[in-house]
């Protein structure tokens, strides 16, 4: 049976997408790194983000990367441990050359979070979940 998943992402140039994720707190295994790809370690249950130039993705994906310009394929969502957490990410992102497409902010009244887009432009929201607000 299937014992770990990770996510497969293009990008336009590995090592400036490895400096981004880097400066925003994301670390790599980089007994895996090629000069085509990266292993991105996300979290403590250590998620694999496989980042890999658009032209080898796609020729293992064979099919076309979609322009994050004008659509989303999908959306990757990661937990913060406290509302100052989702502040200092959304600032190192900002610092870090990405662009925060929803700034931090209280929602249904037990979650707090933000969204932003790496430099290939696909969409990371973060939330902050207050369990011990949420509605009965």
């Amino acid at each position: 049976m299937t014992k770990q998943i990770w996510l497969n992402l293009p990008v336009k140039d590995v090592a400036k997408a490895k400096d981004f994720f880097w400066k925003i707190g994301f670390s790599f295994n980089e007994q895996h790194d090629t000069p085509s790809s990266t292993c991105m370690v996300v979290g403590e249950g250590h998620f694999v983000v496989m980042l890999f130039e658009e032209m080898l993705f796609s020729s293992f994906s064979q099919n076309s990367i979609t322009d994050t310009k004008s659509s989303s394929e999908v959306l990757i969502s990661i937990d913060a441990e406290s509302r100052e957490e989702v502040d200092e990410l959304a600032e190192k992102v900002k610092q870090a050359g990405g662009t925060v497409f929803a700034p931090p902010a209280e929602s249904q009244g037990w979650m707090y979070g933000c969204g932003f887009a790496d430099l290939d432009g696909h969409r990371w929201n973060v939330l902050f979940m207050d369990f011990s607000k949420l509605p009965d």
